[in-house]
């Protein structure tokens, strides 16, 4: 048997299968296509793979509406994406600035549970994704028991202390807007701007009148709401002022007021009387100064401040208190979760979840 190979173009040579002494390093093969020919069939085969590709992409296109519409609504999706979505790249300050407070370390009465940790980051984590969303500057105040002050009876009147020296913080801000750590943001999407502080004189109402479960007298004197601008924006529930969530503007009446509420003859000789501190010292105010009257505007408590189940326990068949998912209200506030048998920590991952729920994209399915 015998087999050829190669030597030169046209020639051959009868090679024995069985000689192993063959001498196989003076074959030359056949270079009779070049490398360049070669290379330039490899690409026009792969240029008509690929015109072929095109074609049935576009009789794919051309059989099927649907894919069609498709193509043409993804440019407009994400253009209005573009135009839409707030961009805040600028540096000019804020004029809202958010107050949260929270409890950094525990304060000296006893260590925090891992629990309220995880209430504090996830209470931190939803304020600031919405500062950012809309502009806004967020500060944090410690709120702890640290004996700050020279009588041992002042912790827990620090709102005053604190909004006091974020004014001086913030000098251009002209907004402030306090929160509880247990309050929570379940429709990001608003802004203040639109949900609350444009026409807000049609929004709030200026007397108590409307609702009133602290019985406070309405008929006074010398009260001039009519040409008067609402300074200080806060609503009420079941037991009176609720100051877990409120808005105060920087003006003349807003120094006059934070100088009254912080009197320290007020809370030398009223502190063991008003359990709610803050909160009871503000009532008494409103109640006997007519001028503190003039510049507070009320709104729903479901407009910025709505408990959840177990708060307001006497009257927790009355909706105006309440969250309703139906409603979608803006803000929750777990006031009093720490008491009884209620738990904080259930509570906000119950609306944090809620939240989710709520606002889960709709090209996600789990």
């Amino acid at each position: 048997m015998q087999r050829t190979g190669m030597l030169d173009a046209g020639s051959k040579e009868t090679v024995d299968p069985m000689d192993l002494t063959s001498d196989y390093d003076n074959y030359t093969y056949d270079t009779s296509v070049s490398s360049l020919d070669y290379s330039k069939m490899l690409k026009g085969r792969n240029a008509f793979r690929l015109k072929g590709g095109f074609q049935k992409v576009k009789s794919f296109i051309q059989e099927h509406k649907f894919v069609r519409y498709v193509l043409f609504l993804i440019p407009l999706f994400v253009f209005a994406y573009l135009i839409t979505y707030p961009s805040h790249k600028d540096n000019s300050p804020s004029k809202i600035v958010m107050i949260l407070a929270v409890n950094e370390g525990g304060g000296v009465e006893r260590w925090k549970t891992p629990q309220e940790w995880s209430v504090e980051r996830s209470s931190i984590a939803n304020k600031k994704a919405y500062a950012q969303r809309h502009g806004y500057t967020l500060t944090l105040k410690d709120t702890s028991l640290k004996r700050r002050y020279s009588h041992e009876w002042r912790e827990g009147w620090e709102k005053v202390d604190i909004l006091r020296q974020t004014m001086r913080e913030y000098p251009d801000a002209e907004w402030f807007w306090w929160l509880d750590t247990y309050t929570f943001i379940m429709e990001p999407e608003l802004s203040l701007e639109s949900y609350l502080l444009e026409d807000i004189n049609k929004k709030a109402y200026r007397s108590v009148e409307h609702f009133n479960p602290l019985g406070i007298k309405t008929d006074v004197p010398y009260v001039n709401t009519l040409d008067q601008p609402i300074d200080m924006i806060l609503a009420q529930d079941c037991g009176g002022f609720n100051l877990g969530s409120f808005l105060i503007r920087r003006s003349e009446w807003t120094d006059l007021l934070l100088d009254a509420w912080w009197d320290p003859v007020l809370y030398e000789q009223m502190h063991m009387v008003w359990e709610h501190k803050e909160q009871d010292c503000l009532e008494v105010l409103y109640s006997q100064q007519p001028w503190i009257r003039e510049r507070l505007g009320f709104v729903p408590l479901k407009a910025i401040n709505s408990f959840p189940d177990g708060a307001c326990e006497d009257q927790k068949d009355d909706k105006r208190y309440f969250y309703s998912k139906k409603d979608r209200d803006f803000i929750v506030n777990m006031a009093g979760c720490n008491f009884g048998d209620r738990s904080c920590w259930d509570e906000y991952e119950n609306f944090r979840n809620l939240k989710a729920e709520l606002h889960r994209p709709w090209y996600k399915l789990w």
